[in-house]
């Protein structure tokens, strides 16, 4: 089987070895880049990326920046590391598109267990076309058409809204959310989900509509008649 790559971005030499070495054991081809603008050259170049470790503070081009310049152009699943825990850094990362966000210190294997998550979720046995309402989601292609046209949906995006078609008028809690779409062992917040719904309802337009609030619980994913 050929070996996923992974592109970890950190300008602290120690940090990309640890990552590293953690991610090699597990069967992975690690590569390294030490600042931002490197960090783009070297996808851009490369093209089969399977996922990102990207740090925030860097110099040259920050986190932020990176994230930025490949969302114009790929949806590849990126892990953002950070020193700082607050909140705002952390639903920045998730309006930019980042799909799982670590806060420094973090266990090595923890990261590894999401590395394996995000990746195994992506290259999963794909199963038969849903369409329901007009939407159209094929997990094969990993592709969303709304009335025949194409959405642009992030990694999360993507797992978000096919739970939520798999668990049609079925009442879902944020918990549940969280232990299906970003597994069990995902420390997060509920606020998570909030704002990844948020962007999911603006990607889907009037089908937005499909994804009722139950307010003080969660959500429900029910079609108009």
């Amino acid at each position: 089987m050929e070996q996923l790559k992974v592109l970890v971005v950190d300008d602290e030499a120690r940090m990309r070895k640890l990552v590293k070495d953690f991610l090699t054991i597990k069967g992975f081809q690690v590569i390294e880049a030490e600042d931002g603008e490197q960090a783009v050259d070297i996808f851009f170049k490369q093209k089969d990326i399977a996922l990102l470790i990207l740090d925030v503070m860097m110099p040259k081009m920050d986190g932020w920046e990176v994230c930025k310049t490949i969302r114009q152009y790929s949806q590849v699943p990126i892990i953002m590391l950070t020193a700082r825990g607050e909140e705002r850094d952390e639903l920045q990362g998730f309006k930019l598109g980042v799909d799982e966000y670590i806060s420094k210190p973090f266990s090595p294997k923890i990261l590894v267990a999401r590395v394996e998550a995000i990746l195994r979720r992506s290259s999963s046995t794909p199963g038969e076309k849903t369409e329901v309402g007009g939407i159209c989601l094929d997990k094969a292609a990993h592709e969303v058409t709304i009335d025949g046209k194409p959405v642009d949906l992030s990694y999360k995006e993507f797992e978000l809204l096919t739970y939520f078609l798999e668990n049609q008028g079925i009442a879902l809690s944020r918990e549940r959310i969280l232990n299906h779409v970003w597994n069990y062992d995902y420390f997060g917040d509920a606020r998570t989900i909030d704002t990844h719904v948020k962007k999911l309802r603006s990607k889907m337009g009037e089908k937005g509509e499909y994804i009722k609030t139950i307010w003080g619980m969660g959500y429900k994913f029910e079609v108009n008649e």
